[in-house]
């Protein structure tokens, strides 16, 4: 068969859609939807990865339908039972949701904000039809993200959320982060085996301060909220203090302290997870948010930052 003249490709620009305000300046990865790049001046604000490479750790991800890892990628729904992928027999559970890697579209951008979108289409491990849009707000020193779902499946579709950024606060040797001091406003752990529920929750003080040697990579939930609902961590460290902030949407936090990522890349960081349910939610049905067919759910998070002296 030959092939006509001028034969169109899909498009491989732009591959970021980048956000300027002051000396803040925010790169979103078009394959994904997620944050790759924030940086202040010199400072970079989450740690993040290089332009069209592979992100370990799912740095910066939007993680649905379902974030953290479904137990061998399998759960049951209105009588049906569902197998999601799974990575391999010596990983097998469906980590993270089916995002990471999928095109997402601008909707639109001005100079500081911008909103990009996609649409999860229904599989045989997750049969229902999703739309998906991120709206990012950026000033000089935060960022607001908006994460927005519809069901445009003809009936109730579960699904749970979140996102993934690396919180750096300087240094970027393998083992910096122990000199960072950390607040979570969190009163519950779950306890994981693997990462999964292991069937218990026990209280959490998150009062950590200095990290020191301390390996942290835990769900946790009961959140202290001020008087408006966010609830508040905050990290600090040679470089400034990072204040991540989530709104009622999001009942649970994962914090990760990189400790099983590459060498180059451990403990340089602290992942902080806003989240809509914990690990394995889809088959226990733990925080399942549950849309009726065009129904939406909307939940919002931000990022603020002060520079050390």
């Amino acid at each position: 068969m030959s092939v006509p003249p001028h034969t169109p490709w899909p498009p491989v620009e732009p591959v970021d859609v980048e956000l300027v305000s002051g000396d803040a300046r925010l790169a979103v990865d078009l394959r994904g939807g997620g944050i790759r790049a924030l940086t202040s001046g010199g400072w970079d604000v989450v740690d993040g990865y290089a332009s069209g490479t592979i992100p370990a750790g799912r740095r910066g991800g939007v993680l649905l339908p379902w974030p953290n890892r479904l137990r061998n990628g399998r759960w049951s729904w209105a009588g049906r039972d569902l197998q999601l992928d799974v990575a391999s027999p010596d990983s097998p559970n469906a980590a993270h949701g089916l995002l990471s890697w999928q095109p997402f579209g601008v909707l639109s951008r001005f100079s500081d904000t911008v909103t990009v979108g996609t649409t999860v289409e229904p599989r045989p491990g997750y049969p229902f039809r999703l739309l998906v849009a991120l709206d990012y707000a950026l000033a000089p020193q935060r960022l607001a993200v908006s994460v927005r779902v519809r069901n445009a499946s003809a009936e109730p579709a579960p699904f749970g959320a979140g996102m993934h950024p690396y919180l750096a606060v300087g240094g970027a040797d393998d083992g910096a982060i122990g000199d960072a001091e950390l607040h979570v406003p969190a009163r519950t752990a779950l306890t994981v085996d693997g990462g999964l529920p292991a069937g218990e929750r026990t209280p959490f003080d998150g009062a950590v301060g200095r990290i020191g040697e301390r390996a942290i990579d835990t769900p946790l939930t009961d959140l202290d909220r001020d008087e408006e609902g966010w609830a508040r961590v905050r990290l600090s460290g040679a470089a400034g203090a990072v204040e991540l902030a989530v709104d009622r949407s999001w009942p649970w936090l994962q914090v990760y302290t990189g400790d099983t990522l590459p060498p180059g890349q451990r403990r340089r960081s602290v992942a902080v997870e806003p989240m809509t349910c914990p690990p394995n939610a889809l088959a226990d049905g733990v925080d399942l948010v549950v849309l009726e067919p065009a129904g939406t759910w909307s939940g919002t998070w931000t990022l603020s930052w002060t520079p050390g002296s």
